[in-house]
């Protein structure tokens, strides 16, 4: 992660109150305070010898959303065989698919389908 801060040194430079949300593998208190001396704060789990840490609850609420939109990827698109062979093929694969969703989603919104995030009228 700090490599990856070091290398978009720019991106952090140009933006302020940057929230970094990440899971206890980067407990360190030298990482958090190189964040802090870039502005940055991180939001982590804390660990059993720890007082409960700012922002702990949200995290919950935040991996249920990660783990739901991967699941969405993953099962109802079916991006874990895509097909792609490069790396453009497979942001063209999965970008095709994610406006599939988008589109199904808004048609049923716009419908009134009683369930408007599934795609199993338009699978044929």
């Amino acid at each position: 992660m700090a490599a990856t801060l070091e290398v978009d040194a720019e991106l952090v430079a140009e933006r302020t109150g940057i929230l970094l949300i990440s899971d206890k593998g980067f407990a360190s208190k030298a990482f958090e305070r190189e964040l802090a001396d870039m502005g940055i704060d991180l939001l982590r789990p804390s660990f059993k010898r720890e007082g409960r840490r700012s922002g702990e609850p949200l995290l919950k609420k935040v991996r249920q959303l990660i783990e739901s939109v991967n699941d969405t990827l993953k099962g109802q698109l079916d991006l874990e065989q895509h097909g792609g062979r490069t790396f453009e093929g497979v942001a063209v694969r999965v970008a095709q698919r994610i406006l599939a969703l988008a589109t199904g989603i808004w048609h049923n919104n716009r419908i009134g389908a009683p369930v408007t995030r599934s795609l199993i009228a338009y699978d044929h």
